[in-house]
Order: structure tokens, then C-alpha cells, then sequence
């Protein structure tokens, strides 16, 4: 039996599908819309806090284009039978009654209120996937956000259709990261805590090579640009991408950062994913019994020197990460996450990416214990060094590590070091690594030889006798042409020592706060 409340939802929301048709959208005039939508923000909210608001909003236009999209079809093939419509069988995702982009967009007053309202319904019916997505953004302030400006957000949002047949998942996807490196763009610093470079990403996802049905964990997963490029990697090498549905983990500390992340897979069309919202290094989320879940592949880019990360119940620690090692300094998680990475780590077909900051490979003391203990067991197979300012929110040079839990026969008992410093274009704010930048440094990860000036294989007697200190000058030297350096390697040299300074000065003065001592005893 179909009742009036059934009737008259699809029918507003029929009627504004015949007002909007869904004409097609290629990706520039998609992301001049999306842009367009976060330039009606401005005055009203901080720039580094857009993202908490228009990707809601984004995603709520998306399910209900796409619900009314799937609605209409179901309605065609029943013959105009409204309950059949309704069924949830017919629908990727449920929508109450009264929780439709419509329904919202009808109200003239309280808006934020209505919108609230709607996410957390959808939340509700949709809790396995969709719980926590839509954030917790201050939609009800309305000193912030007075009923005029949300009219005026939901209005513009409304002159286009976003259903499947208006935008492909592909497109759509496409747009969103789009939006979200045009947001790291204008916060940059406190971009850095959810958004890697997509160079970068692609770099570490190309070294790992994840094939069809392999398993894959990104433990600090941000917004999930590790793990989408994942699934375009398998595309690109000719793959099908479907086999790794159910096979993508991802954790993220941040809610309302875990929420982009699975926005982030379900625009780009991948349904079957577990992200995951807590504490990684106090609370992992991912294990079996007694043991931390083991996956093929495992990559990340962790927040760098994290201060106060857990390293007290470290030292009992159930999941045996201590056991790599020993407890990293509470001043410094980053080899903390290496180990909770190992650990996670498949036996045989195990392979790790981390980004760390270039002061981890040399820094003494309970990192060069656990350095030195991960080195003797044989799972580092490449020490690769980047550019300087090539991440948000920071000019130091940072580094990638890649371990595996069994490397190749050739390669046991050796370490490929990279320098690869010199390899990036120089930007206004920012630096980046282009695509031939990219080729030189996969393809020197791939050959594993002596390349002068570019890299070396080290033995790990060679690295016994440099006391496991892992810093890529010790095995990599410059090639001497008797050519005078340009101006432009003259800046880049100095932006790689001014970055390893800052480094050696910031392991110094947490060890004179140990013992109590200012940092200004150094310059006295």
C-alpha cells in the first residue's frame, strides 16, 4: 500500500529532477561549480574549515540525485508502483522520509537545524557506512551561517544535477580531489594533516605495486588519497579494480577527516571499504584475537615527529610493536609507526611505504636502537630522499622507507639509498615533483644499483660500520664534473642543509629538555 508521505517525497523531488534535467557534466564545469560553492563561503568561515562544510553538502546533493535517479528507474519498471520504488533494494543508499536534498531546500528558516537533522537520519539508516560522514560542522550557528548564506549555498548547489547519469563516479571522483587539494592549497599548513601531494602518493603506491586481489592498509589514512590511488594503480596496469573491494582498510584519528575518506571511496564509486575512526598507535582497529591484522600491502603518511603519542602503555604493549626494537622518545612517533606498520605487515608478501622526515634516518639514542634492530633483521630494502618543501604545512625534506617482510634473494642484505633532492620543480609556495621526476626515481627503485650521484647499494656491514645511521649523504656522493653549480643548485643544496639544521636542532633540544636545560644554552 502506498501512503500519502511516500506519494508526496517522490513527488518533489520528481519535480525538481524535471527542473534541473541531468544534463552531463564534464570535470572542468564540475569543479567550477564545486568551486564556485566554496567561494559563497568566504567572510563567513575560516578557509581551512570549508572542506567541513561543502563536501556535506556535496555528498547530500549526490545520494539525493542519485536516490531519485534510482527512484524514477524503479517507478518506470513497476509500472508507477511507489512502494517498489521505496524498496531498499533498489537504492545503494536509504533515505528517510523527509531527509531528501528537497525536503531541506523546501525550509525557509533554521536551515542548519534541517540539514542536521537530515545527515544525522541518513547516518542512522546507513550506519555501517555512512556513520560519522557527515562531520560535526557548526551548521547551527548561525552567526556564521545565517539562513540567507545556507539559501544561498543550497540554491546554487541545486542549479545542477548530480546523478549517476549527470556525473560518472569516475568524474565525480576526479572533482572531489580536486576540491580537496584546491583546500590544502589555501590552508596549506594545516593541510598537511590530511593531505599528501598526489605525486608523492603516486611515487609510493607505484614502488608497492598492489595487484589484484592483495589487501592493502593505509593506518593514517586522511582523507583516503592513498587508497584511492591504489585502486587507479590496478586500472592503469590493466586491472580490475572491483577485485580489491573489501580488501581496502584505512585509519584516521579524526572524524570528521575519516568522514572525507569515505566520501572520498564512495564518489569514486567503491562501496565495500573499512575505514576506520580512532587512535592508531593506541588503538588499532584492525586485528584478529591476540594479533594485529596482516595486510599485503601497507602505506602511509603519518604525521611527522608526533609528540605525546602513547609511548607509556608502548612498553607493555599488546600487540607486541615494542618487540621491533624497544618504545621510540615520546618527542618522536615516527619510528612507532614504522613498527606498528611491520607488524601489520603479511608474512611473504608484506610490503611497507612510509613517509618519515629525513631526521629519523640519523637521529640517536631509542631511535637508533630500534633503527639498528629493524636494519639487522633485514626488512628495509630502500632509503629514498626527497626534495625539500614538497609537503603542506612544512619546508623539510622529508624521506620514504620501503621495507618488505621478504625481500628479493638479490636484495638481501642490502640497502638501496636514493637521493633524490635534486629532483623537483621549484613553485611560488611550494615545490612538486613532476612526472619525469617520478619515472627517475621508480625506475632507480626498480634497477637497485649504483647510479653516481643519484644512488648506491649498501651492504649492511656498510651500514654497521656508520653505526645504522641511515642519513643518505654517508652512501650517496655527489658526482664532481669540475662544472660550477648553478644558482639553482646552489638554493636547492642550501634548502636541503637548512632543512637537515632544523632537524638536528630539534632532536637537540628534546634531549636538553631531558636533562632540563634550555635551548638557549647552545648559543650561550
Amino acid at each position: 500500500m502506498t501512503g500519502p508521505r511516500m506519494t508526496d517525497r517522490y513527488a518533489r523531488a520528481s519535480a525538481a529532477a524535471r527542473d534541473t534535467l541531468p544534463i552531463p557534466l564534464t570535470l572542468p564545469e564540475l569543479e567550477q561549480y564545486l568551486a564556485r560553492a566554496a567561494d559563497l563561503l568566504r567572510g563567513s568561515i575560516d578557509q581551512a574549515d570549508f572542506k567541513a562544510y561543502i563536501f556535506p553538502l556535496m555528498f547530500f546533493k549526490r545520494i539525493s540525485d542519485v536516490y531519485t535517479e534510482e527512484y524514477q528507474r524503479a517507478l518506470a519498471e513497476s509500472d508507477g508502483d511507489h512502494e517498489y520504488a521505496s524498496f531498499a533494494e533498489n537504492h545503494r543508499f536509504g533515505i528517510p522520509i523527509g531527509s531528501l536534498w528537497e525536503d531541506v531546500r523546501a525550509r525557509t528558516e533554521n536551515i542548519g537545524q534541517a540539514l542536521v537533522t537530515a545527515f544525522r537520519a541518513i547516518e542512522k539508516v546507513n550506519p555501517d557506512v555512512l556513520y560519522g560522514i557527515f562531520g560535526s560542522a557548526a551548521w547551527t550557528n548561525k552567526d556564521k551561517l545565517p539562513d540567507a548564506k545556507l539559501r544561498d549555498l543550497i540554491e546554487h548547489f541545486s542549479t545542477r544535477t548530480l546523478s549517476n547519469a549527470a556525473v560518472p563516479p569516475d568524474v565525480f571522483g576526479q572533482a572531489y580531489e580536486y576540491l580537496i587539494k584546491r583546500f590544502a592549497d589555501q590552508s596549506n599548513k594545516k593541510a598537511g594533516e590530511y593531505y599528501t601531494p598526489r605525486s608523492v602518493v603516486r611515487l609510493l603506491v607505484d614502488i608497492l605495486d598492489p595487484q589484484e586481489g592483495e589487501t592493502v592498509y593505509d593506518p593514517a589514512c586522511g582523507t583516503g588519497g592513498m587508497l584511492i590511488e591504489v585502486i587507479e594503480h590496478v586500472k592503469r596496469q590493466g586491472g580490475r579494480p572491483q577485485t580489491l573491494l573489501g580488501k581496502i582498510y584505512g585509519q584516521e584519528k579524526v572524524l570528521a577527516t575519516s568522514g572525507l575518506a569515505k566520501m572520498n571511496l564512495l564518489l569514486h564509486g567503491v562501496d565495500d571499504f573499512d575505514i576506520a575512526h580512532d587512535d592508531t598507535l593506541r588503538a588499532p582497529a584492525f586485528f584478529t584475537g591476540p594479533r594485529l591484522t596482516q595486510f599485503d600491502c601497507v602505506i602511509a603518511n603519518p604525521p611527522f615527529s608526533l609528540k605525546n603519542w602513547g609511548e607509556v602503555a608502548w612498553s607493555t604493549d599488546q600487540w607486541g610493536r615494542n618487540r621491533l626494537g624497544g618504545v621510540p622518545p615520546k618527542g618522536y612517533a615516527d619510528w612507532a609507526w614504522v613498527q606498528h606498520m611491520i607488524t601489520s605487515a603479511a608474512p611473504g608478501t608484506g610490503r611497507v611505504a612510509v613517509v618519515l622526515p629525513q631526521g629519523a634516518l640519523f637521529r640517536q639514542g631509542a631511535e637508533g636502537r630500534i633503527r639498528e634492530f629493524i636494519l639487522k633483521t633485514d626488512l628495509v630494502e630502500a632509503v629514498i630522499g626527497l626534495a625539500p618543501n614538497l609537503f603542506y604545512g612544512t619546508g623539510l625534506a622529508a624521506c620514504v622507507l620501503i621495507l618488505r617482510r621478504r625481500k628479493a634473494d638479490d636484495r638481501q642484505g642490502k640497502v638501496l639509498f636514493v637521493n633524490g633532492g635534486t629532483l623537483f620543480k621549484r613553485g611560488r609556495n611550494q615545490n612538486s615533483l613532476e612526472p619525469e621526476h617520478l619515472d627517475t626515481l621508480l625506475r632507480t627503485v626498480q634497477t637497485f644499483a649504483d647510479a653516481p650521484g643519484l644512488a648506491a647499494v649498501a651492504t649492511l656491514d656498510d651500514i654497521k660500520n656508520n653505526t645504522f645511521n641511515l642519513n643518505i649523504p654517508l652512501y650517496v656522493a655527489p658526482v664532481d664534473d669540475g662544472e660550477h653549480r648553478t644558482l639553482e643548485q646552489a638554493l636547492t643544496d642550501l634548502e636541503v642543509a637548512h632543512a637537515a639544521s632544523r632537524e638536528t636542532r630539534a632532536a637537540l633540544e628534546v634531549e636538553l629538555a631531558k636533562w632540563g636545560l634550555s635551548p638557549s644554552v647552545v648559543t650561550a
